[in-house]
């Protein structure tokens, strides 16, 4: 078993005695134009970590799944221990399905912080996001949140965190008119669903919180036991656009959040640049 450990990221207030020189910057630039970033690539050596109920391995939708944890709590507070075990009620193992679909080549782990009937904490969930954030995850897939007001300023900690150190978390917004955390900061990339038949349509929201659209209505997705069913919901529109990120960052791995944002702005099929044809 172990237990996480949370080192202090370094803080940096100021600039003194040093100069651009100094402080170099190998950057990426956003793909030109984004549509090619988008389909041209795979997710190949991207990880992306799915916080969710588990996912089932070798399921014919899914694919290898790299490595499992799972959180838990008990007398002596809250683990995480690595598992064979997969899922316990089948949402992951959707979710980690359309990733695959979306970006087949990428490198897919689990983090359960769910458990059987969708049962889960906040002091789960929370660990289990800042276990993938410190384990440097490129993508934390999170078809989940919390309405509780108790753990936001914790939830915005490490939203904040991922953020600096440039780790994407796509964040599912509640499925109803409903405020809930952590898709309403800002620092993450927000998911709602969008209805038209497209499957690989993505739209920008011209009035946030919620960023972006994907598809969620009636999707064909993986379950238990190697079987598919067709559900709805926001859940199943975020790893979509987890796995578009997965794509960009996999033709341009340096990008930053706010990049990366961008690049699904401009590829949306919605926006329309300005003096573009």
């Amino acid at each position: 078993m172990t237990t996480a450990q949370h080192p202090a990221p370094a803080l940096t207030w100021g600039l003194r005695g040093r100069g651009p020189a100094d402080v170099p910057v190998a950057a990426d630039g956003p793909p030109d134009p984004p549509e090619q970033g988008l389909l041209g690539s795979t997710g190949r050596g991207i990880r992306v970590c799915v916080v969710d109920s588990g996912v089932e391995r070798d399921h014919p939708m899914v694919g290898p799944v790299d490595r499992s944890w799972r959180v838990f709590k008990d007398a002596d507070g809250v683990h995480v221990e690595e598992t064979e075990e997969g899922d316990l009620c089948g949402h992951g193992t959707a979710c980690a399905g359309i990733i695959r679909r979306t970006a087949p080549d990428c490198e897919i782990s689990s983090v359960r912080v769910l458990g059987d009937r969708f049962s889960g904490s906040g002091d789960v969930l929370l660990e289990g996001i800042r276990w993938a954030v410190r384990q440097r995850f490129d993508v934390v897939n999170l078809s989940l949140s919390t309405t509780h007001d108790r753990f936001v300023d914790e939830l915005r900690r490490l939203a904040d965190e991922a953020y600096f150190q440039g780790t994407v978390i796509v964040a599912a917004a509640h499925n109803t008119r409903v405020e809930s955390f952590p898709w309403r900061f800002s620092s993450v990339i927000s998911v709602g669903s969008h209805q038209e038949d497209d499957p690989d349509l993505h739209l920008y929201n011209p009035e946030p919180p919620v960023e972006f659209f994907a598809p969620g209505q009636k999707v064909q997705v993986a379950w238990l036991g190697g079987t598919s069913i067709r559900s709805s919901g926001n859940s199943y529109a975020t790893p979509f656009i987890a796995g578009l990120c997965a794509r960009i960052l996999s033709s341009s791995p340096r990008l930053t959040p706010f990049q990366l944002k961008n690049a699904l702005y401009l590829s949306a099929a919605n926006v329309r640049v300005h003096g573009s044809r």
